[in-house]
């Protein structure tokens, strides 16, 4: 049985390696066979068979078949992704528990004060990086912003006003309640009318004309500049360089409040 590469590729969605999705797609071609048969038509070493026959048992994908020789039936595909489904919320269950338990745990404590120590003895100039991703870009502002006491400031573009309304507004709602004046700058359209709206329950929110930007100033300390046209990039190629450094964020800020006073 030939299998295209395409197809097996997409099984690893199921969570499968290469032997196991062609053993198993051998199997459900067959509903019934060998541990010897399956390794014939899926062209996979017969030393490795019975390993990853039985990986497939543990995760619910087959069932070992009583009597000799050995043979293993087929679980209708349905019903593993059911079981996929249910395994999965199980163990994110299980995951959360775990990581709620840490919460003020010494553990945690301990850990804290470790990068407090560290961060101490490094040079604000050293606490540089590349953020790659857009999702890590949006964790990164998401963390930065939360923690913010004094200013939030933001240009951004339209589908990143909406974005932001969206994906920060917890982070922008703790910045507000500590006492952070928000000013976000971005060109207005029609999709962006809700998120204006929203946006302005935390800070001043204003059009800008001719101006298309994307960075974040948090405190007059932290900058985080957005290079990429998030309108032309793919969201997974999207980038931003992380900077901790007053001197560059105060010069920035300084051309943000220019463009401040002009903007509607």
């Amino acid at each position: 049985m030939i299998v295209q590469k395409e197809f097996l590729g997409k099984l690893k969605d199921f969570g499968l390696n290469s032997y196991e999705a062609k053993l198993w797609t051998a199997l459900l071609s067959r509903g019934v066979s060998t541990a010897g048969e399956l390794s014939d038509i899926a062209s996979v070493p017969r030393s490795r068979s019975y390993d990853v026959l039985e990986s497939l048992e543990k995760k619910g994908f087959i069932i070992m078949k009583l009597g000799k020789p050995i043979k293993y039936i087929a679980v209708p595909p349905a019903e593993v992704i059911e079981r996929i489904k249910k395994r999965t919320a199980e163990e994110a269950q299980r995951q959360t528990k775990s990581l709620e338990s840490l919460r003020g745990s010494e553990v945690l404590g301990e850990l804290d004060l470790l990068y407090k120590q560290g961060v101490d003895l490094v040079e604000p100039a050293d606490l540089t990086g590349a953020i790659k991703g857009r999702s890590n870009l949006i964790d990164h502002l998401h963390s930065l912003i939360k923690s913010a006491e004094k200013s939030v400031t933001i240009l951004t573009t339209e589908t990143g006003l909406v974005r932001k309304a969206d994906e920060l507004r917890n982070a922008l709602q703790k910045a507000k309640d500590k006492g952070a004046k928000i000013r976000i700058a971005a060109p207005f359209g029609k999709e962006t009318q809700g998120a204006v709206k929203q946006l302005g329950q935390f800070g001043q929110v204003k059009h800008v004309d001719n101006v298309r930007g994307r960075f974040c100033i948090i405190d007059s300390k932290h900058v985080v500049l957005m290079p990429l046209d998030d309108k032309e990039t793919h969201s997974n190629y999207d980038f931003g360089v992380w900077l901790n450094t007053g001197f560059f964020a105060k010069s920035l800020e300084g051309m943000f409040d220019a463009l401040w006073q002009n903007a509607k």
